[in-house]
């Protein structure tokens, strides 16, 4: 297989979201999982043309929705050092639970659906 030459701080696979009110997954991923804010640019309207943020080194790139670019959401599941508080930050930054913390053979983990209706698999390795 041949290296592929990769910015650093990128990985070869990463979800690109197209969300409505995009600027705020900024302030959802910050609350619930510490993402650090990466890269912003604004369309002449202000609504974000593109973004970036970083979750514990895996980055995930994001878009407002336009009548052009229709809303494209994904499922991911994120590692934290605790299931139970990131699922309990989740739900205070508006998400539904899908899965309230529970063990599992993989780790501690849990399921909810964001506001922008992405879906997050919380888990803790035991």
């Amino acid at each position: 297989m041949k290296e592929v030459n990769m910015p650093e701080g990128y990985q070869a696979v990463m979800p690109y979201l197209i969300l409505k009110d995009a600027l705020k997954f900024y302030d959802f991923t910050s609350a619930v999982f510490d993402a650090e804010k990466k890269s912003r640019t604004l369309r002449d309207d202000q609504t974000l043309m593109h973004g970036e943020v970083s979750i514990f080194g895996s980055t995930i790139m994001f878009a407002e929705a336009t009548d052009e670019y229709k809303v494209q959401n994904a499922g991911m599941f994120v590692y934290v050092a605790d299931c139970d508080n990131a699922y309990q930050l989740a739900l205070d930054a508006g998400s539904q639970s899908i899965m309230p913390p529970a063990d599992q053979s993989y780790g501690r983990s849990a399921g909810v659906t964001d506001p922008f209706g992405n879906t997050w698999w919380i888990t803790s390795a035991l």
